[in-house]
């Protein structure tokens, strides 16, 4: 069973865990390989709104993701997640349950959509899962990301509104 929960600062060495491998393979995040820890607990449990854990009924961290207002002001109503499986964890629903999670959150939080501004093209397992999550491809950044393997590829901006807008016809 997995419980996802709002992340404490002692969770941040499993967090690390989980996020380590993926910043340090480079093909999935734009954070530099070489990411120090310090950097990247700043930008996981700093910076967002929120960070979230997905654990399993032991309370081992299997995931997570952050949620923020993609843009200031204006744009505020929109959010933003990033989300991290460890690899153990794959293929077992977590990106799944994760996403989920954070849409009813974002909802609890009173944003109206959902925005993920760089879904690397070469990333197409998480692609799937967010358009059957949802998501729809509304724009397309021609070699945005520079792939450690397949050099420069495309990035997807990602988009699902999660309620009416208010006044929109």
């Amino acid at each position: 069973m997995i419980q996802i929960r709002e992340a404490l600062d002692a969770d941040w060495p499993a967090i690390w865990a989980v996020l380590e491998p993926t910043f340090r393979r480079g093909d999935t995040y734009t954070y530099p390989p070489d990411v120090t820890e310090e950097q990247a607990r700043h930008s996981w449990m700093k910076v967002p709104t929120l960070t979230f854990v997905a654990c399993n009924d032991e309370g081992a961290v299997l995931g997570t993701y952050v949620i923020r207002p993609n843009q200031p002001g204006q744009g505020a109503h929109v959010s933003n997640c990033g989300y991290v499986v460890s690899e153990a964890a794959r293929g077992l629903g977590v990106a799944s349950a994760l996403c989920e999670h954070s849409q009813q959150q974002a909802l609890r939080m009173g944003f109206l959509a959902m925005q993920f501004n760089f879904v690397v093209s070469t990333n197409e397992r998480a692609v799937r899962l967010w358009q059957h999550m949802g998501f729809a491809i509304v724009g397309t950044l021609p070699g945005a990301f520079r792939h450690p393997q397949h050099g420069f590829v495309d990035a997807f901006v990602m988009y699902k509104q999660l309620q009416p807008f208010p006044g929109a016809a």
